[in-house]
């Protein structure tokens, strides 16, 4: 005679089983799912930068040289003059408003900006996914945005434009993945970093609001402190 408690057990035994089963499936399609998301997300996203930054510097190119000075095509700072360059060792500027400052910041130097920061238009993103700014609303508004303070060191393509701008200054500022995150991108750790995909060209509305040499105690604004 089958003792009742052995096939109780057994039963249980067997529910636990098919349970785990179910469990491990559902994670299995899970992750699948979130896979071919990010797949999708940014779907054959080196070469869509790519092909997207090779047509932006021919069409700036044709702009500069049919005299539209709006337009500038600067080299990174990191290259001295005699290297040969590619077209991923350029930024690329759209100068939206010419400021009245004099002087131009430094590496070592801290600088107070309004930005915003974009990627290429994605699946999801269809205006490009922003992942920083300084202002609410579409519009920059000076007189009540607050902007942040970062170091001019940071990504190349970052210090080669901000070491040309003055105060004042706004531009929207091109800049090829090769003088940005690279192709590993970056990947948010803590509530003020931000992710990016590898292969991502950046796009910045910035404005250089003031800026101070290294050693020089910064008057107090209301911002927060922002390592780009």
């Amino acid at each position: 005679m089958i003792d009742n408690m052995y096939i109780y057990n057994k039963v249980n035994t067997l529910r636990l089983f098919a349970s785990m089963i179910l469990l491990a499936l559902v994670c299995l399609f899970s992750s699948c799912s979130e896979k071919e998301d990010d797949t999708e997300e940014y779907a054959d996203w080196q070469t869509v930068n790519e092909t997207y930054w090779e047509s932006l510097y021919e069409s700036t190119q044709k702009k500069i040289a049919a005299g539209d000075d709006s337009w500038k095509i600067i080299p990174t700072w990191t290259k001295n003059t005699t290297a040969t360059l590619t077209k991923n060792d350029y930024v690329i500027v759209h100068v939206i408003t010419e400021g009245t400052g004099s002087g131009s910041p430094i590496y070592s130097d801290s600088v107070r900006v309004h930005y915003r920061g974009r990627l290429l238009p994605s699946l999801t993103y269809t205006s490009g996914y922003q992942f920083q700014s300084t202002w609410s609303g579409p519009e920059l508004d000076v007189t009540s945005a607050i902007p942040y303070t970062v170091q001019v060191a940071g990504i190349d393509g970052w210090a080669t434009a901000l070491m040309q701008m003055h105060i004042g200054d706004r531009w929207e500022l091109y800049i090829p993945y090769t003088l940005a995150y690279g192709t590993a991108g970056t990947t948010s750790s803590s509530t003020n970093s931000i992710s990016i995909p590898g292969y991502s060209t950046l796009i910045f509305d910035v404005m250089l609001v003031s800026y101070w040499r290294a050693g020089v105690v910064m008057p107090p604004f209301k911002a927060k402190e922002f390592d780009i």
